[in-house]
């Protein structure tokens, strides 16, 4: 499905880095309007120019996604500069290395204070005026890590696992209503979260074709995207092994180090 992008405002978190950056700067090739959100203000007003160079509009927006407050603010304030919001892209994240037994409590809640109750948040700031308006678009930015667990990657897997369940209890919920809700599970891009690590990552994929794949799943307004096909293949046959035999295989691979 061909989308003009030229009418459309989007409001991406996580923004300043990764794949929220490299979504808005494409977006900005189609044309789009971006609210560009995210803690460092300085990485979004870069962003911001890489938008505009692009021939697209940015707004910068400096929020944590942990603050229900902040990013409804946000939104806001993007209405009030471009118009309604017909997108958003949840892609706030961190990927905790859960490796401490004694700090096991402090790993997750930190992970799923950003990576769950962030786009919660970041929902809760568009839904209101996407209902009213009988249209709209919730992406989710989720990992095919939501799956299984992985070693040494409780706190993130279970974040993105719980991110699943409750877009698709949204999805279950808006239908009806004229709002979409796309879940995109990628696996391994070459960005920020995976920079540094010497293990082997299976189908690394480069951000601008990741960035691509995502956008035509959201032009499809697809209920779920995960990708690349070969991992997610592999990934849900894994889903059906039993405990012994999983262990032993992921035993074998340390993602994370």
């Amino acid at each position: 499905m061909k989308v003009d992008w030229s009418n459309k405002v989007v409001l991406i978190t996580g923004a300043s880095s990764g794949i929220g950056r490299a979504l808005a700067v494409e977006l900005g090739k189609r044309g789009a309007s971006t609210g560009l959100l995210a803690r460092r203000a300085d990485s979004l007003r870069e962003v911001a120019r890489e938008v505009e160079a692009a021939g697209g509009r940015a707004l910068v927006l400096p929020a944590d996604v942990k603050d229900a407050a902040s990013v409804r603010a946000a939104a806001d304030e993007l209405r009030a500069e471009f118009g309604a919001i017909d997108v958003l892209v949840a892609n706030a994240g961190v990927g905790v290395l859960t490796d401490d037994p004694a700090r096991l409590g402090e790993q997750v809640a930190e992970t799923i204070e950003i990576n769950l109750i962030g786009a919660a948040n970041s929902a809760g700031a568009v839904l209101p005026e996407m209902i009213a308006r009988g249209e709209g678009q919730l992406v989710a930015i989720s990992s095919l890590a939501s799956y299984r667990g992985l070693p040494k990657s409780g706190a993130y897997c279970a974040s993105k696992a719980a991110m699943n369940a409750l877009f698709e209890s949204l999805r279950i919920d808006l239908k009806g209503t004229g709002v979409a809700v796309t879940i995109i599970k990628p696996g391994f891009i070459k960005t920020p979260l995976t920079a540094g690590r010497e293990a082997q990552m299976p189908y690394l994929l480069e951000l601008d074709d990741a960035t691509r794949k995502i956008l035509r799943a959201i032009e499809a307004r697809r209920t779920a995207y995960a990708f690349p096909w070969q991992l997610a293949s592999i990934v849900r046959l894994a889903r059906f092994f039993p405990d012994s035999l999983y262990d032993r295989i992921i035993l074998r691979r340390q993602y994370r180090e």
